[in-house]
């Protein structure tokens, strides 16, 4: 049992090194992408994100979870020719079914760019990101495997990798030719993303076909393609509809917001100024350590998952005991230095002078969505995506209503989103914490 539980937590500190590593190299890449296309650029740039958020929701949406657990559930009963099967299976589906999505994406990407994005320099750049979708999408399944494995050493590295190599590609084509329009920066940046993306897959499959060494036991019942497709999908699609659910109603917040602020009073620009400062800035620096947060997550949903199919319950009590706890501490931890230092963090990161209130503020938020997040991540290792999908909703809704009301109070403006976010995500925490609890004994 110790050294299960040692190889938990050496796992988990292994895979927060390496996403913090990850996340450094990703602001590197921003940086270095600013200063080669502009601020108009960077504009345009993260106009065509959330198009491929949404698309890559629809097609892999939930995808790297199911797999993780449902690999994690055959690797513990060593029903090898079942797990690989379902690999197999959920590759050539997730292959054919992106490649219809994507193919019809790509003959209206300038329709796409013209009415939704509402400019046409981004068509290129759209249907650069639209084949990254299909990479995208196969990757998650064989991360799923390797995190099903808790083999958290592959997929890491190998998202390394992907950073680097885009920073050396950015760096090399703006040097190799001259760049002088918004659209050719915009596409090189897309392609660059591709290409990253592209040798991700590549080295997850090669790393995929050396790993499938362990042979399967004579009398294994194979399950036929069907059932396999269902257990993925039965897990991946509340979590998929969770996912758009999430992301449609942040979109309607993301819309409200300045309109809310405008009826409190504040002209139009100083709407998005303060957005921008409480949003972009004091947020990124309160949630930062929820890389933390997401590399537990990762190793936790395949290991409980594990524990449960061996019937192992003691370690499933003990473990998102202890998980909770950690991210507790942690959001107080975040808490107390924002409290502390926020005027000092953000001269040292925005160099701005005015974000200590805000940091101040939005940190009250941290014990409670560090540990909120957790809590979702052992649910979802108890299965119960469902649950998830119902509250996600009404907690969705809740959001939407409070910025709704509070944001227009002249008084609170602003502060009405950080109230939203407090209230919330409490709320959440209390419903998780109650779920989780009619299925396992939480020590608290």
């Amino acid at each position: 049992m110790c050294v299960n539980n040692t190889s938990f937590y050496k796992k988990s500190s292994l895979l927060i090194l390496v996403n913090l590593t990850t996340g450094l190299l990703s602001f590197l890449f921003s940086v270095i992408l600013s200063r080669k296309i502009g601020a108009e650029g960077m504009g345009l740039y993260s106009l065509v994100l959330p198009i491929s958020s949404l698309l890559l929701s629809i097609i892999s949406g939930g995808l790297l979870v199911a797999v993780s657990k449902v690999v994690a559930e055959y690797h513990a009963k060593k029903e090898m020719n079942n797990l690989h099967k379902c690999i197999k299976i959920t590759i050539i589906f997730n292959l054919i079914f992106s490649f219809i999505i994507i193919f019809f994406a790509y003959l209206l990407s300038y329709q796409i760019s013209i009415y939704i994005v509402k400019d046409s320099r981004t068509v290129y750049a759209l249907r650069f990101i639209f084949i990254s979708i299909i990479c995208m999408t196969l990757s998650n399944t064989y991360k799923g495997y390797f995190y099903g494995r808790t083999n958290v050493v592959v997929p890491a590295f190998i998202d390394i990798i992907e950073k680097a190599t885009r920073i050396i590609l950015l760096l090399f084509l703006f040097k190799l030719r001259v760049i002088s329009t918004i659209t050719e920066s915009i596409t090189t940046a897309y392609l660059v993303f591709f290409i990253g993306e592209f040798v991700s897959l590549i080295l997850l499959y090669i790393y995929y076909q050396l790993d499938q060494k362990e042979k399967p036991q004579k009398k294994e019942k194979t399950e036929d393609f069907i059932q396999l497709l269902y257990n993925i999908f039965s897990i991946s699609l509340p979590l998929m509809m969770t996912e758009l659910i999430s992301s449609s109603l942040f979109t309607i917040s993301s819309l409200l917001l300045p309109r809310r602020l405008l009826k409190a009073g504040f002209p139009y620009n100083e709407a998005l100024s303060l957005i921008g400062r409480f949003i972009s800035m004091s947020m990124q620096i309160v949630f930062f350590p929820m890389i933390i947060i997401y590399s537990i997550s990762a190793i936790l949903i395949p290991d409980l998952s594990s524990n449960i199919s061996k019937q192992d319950f003691y370690t499933v009590e003990k473990r998102a005991s202890q998980v909770i706890k950690i991210s507790f501490i942690l959001g107080i931890f975040v808490c107390m230095v924002c409290l502390l230092f926020g005027d000092g963090l953000g001269r040292m990161v925005f160099k701005r002078n005015d974000l200590g209130n805000y940091i101040r503020f939005i940190a009250f938020s941290a014990p409670f969505i560090y540990s909120g997040q957790t809590a979702r991540g052992i649910l979802n290792g108890l299965g119960k995506q469902k649950v998830i999908l119902k509250y996600s909703i009404v907690i969705s809704f809740l959001q939407v209503i409070l910025l709704y009301f509070l944001v227009a109070i002249p008084s609170i403006n602003i502060y009405g989103f950080g109230i939203t976010l407090i209230s919330t995500t409490f709320i959440s925490l209390f419903i998780y914490i109650k779920e989780i609890k009619k299925v396992i004994h939480l020590k608290l």
